[in-house]
């Protein structure tokens, strides 16, 4: 891929410069305890990354507060049909089954500089009483066995691991973790892709952060 289009990729993305975020992980050295690394802090979320073993790609977790309870958060993520409308770049996402504490889902994101991406994943809910209301956990692996097959012209992601943690927080608010493992495959080099996921985790955050206000999510 030329260094043009990889412009304009972070242009459409929202982004800076590549090299000043990138420069931004070598801040602070890695916790002996779990190997993450403090990245920054930006809108209200604490980024930070570590490496996994054989790759070149980062997981990155990001901690937030949102201005709801745990439970009307946990409404938006279960909203899967209306992902196409107020979630960064997905053009489709669908149920395919329910399972157990797990469901399936099929989502293709569409960038529009680069070629469309899409997966099936396997998510386990799981939920606990917590102080002052409910902590939820939905966690994910890919499982694209179990949803439609490959398509011409879109690229099929197989490496897409994260879970979304939200437990109650002061003032009827959420303390959102989410966490990301992923390869878009293409030609994208590792650094870039890196800020990209940056990126795109924080436009999930607002787009959730603005979800959240709709009527419909507060109710039990």
């Amino acid at each position: 891929m030329e260094w043009r289009r990889l412009a304009a990729l972070f242009l459409f993305l929202g982004g800076t410069s590549p090299l000043s975020i990138f420069a931004t992980e070598f801040i602070q050295s890695p916790d002996p305890n779990d190997g993450w690394k403090f990245v920054k802090e930006t809108d209200g979320i604490s980024f930070s990354s570590r490496a996994r073993a054989g790759s070149s790609l980062k997981e990155f977790k990001a901690v937030g507060e949102i201005d709801a309870s745990s439970r009307a958060v946990h409404n938006v993520l279960s909203d899967l049909e209306s992902y196409p409308n107020f979630m960064p770049y997905t053009a489709e996402c669908r149920l395919i089954k329910r399972e157990g504490d797990s469901i399936y889902s099929y989502q293709r994101l569409s960038p529009k500089v680069v070629s469309d991406r899409d997966y099936t994943l396997r998510i386990w809910k799981k939920s606990w009483p917590g102080q002052g209301g409910v902590v939820f956990l939905d966690q994910w692996e890919p499982a694209n066995a179990s949803g439609p097959g490959e398509k011409p012209g879109v690229l099929r992601v197989k490496v897409n691991e994260g879970r979304w943690l939200l437990e109650p927080a002061a003032a009827a608010k959420t303390r959102a973790t989410y966490c990301i493992y992923t390869d878009c495959g293409g030609k994208l080099p590792a650094f870039l892709a890196n800020i990209a996921n940056e990126i795109g985790i924080r436009k999930i955050f607002t787009a959730v952060r603005n979800q959240v206000k709709l009527a419909k999510y507060s109710a039990d």
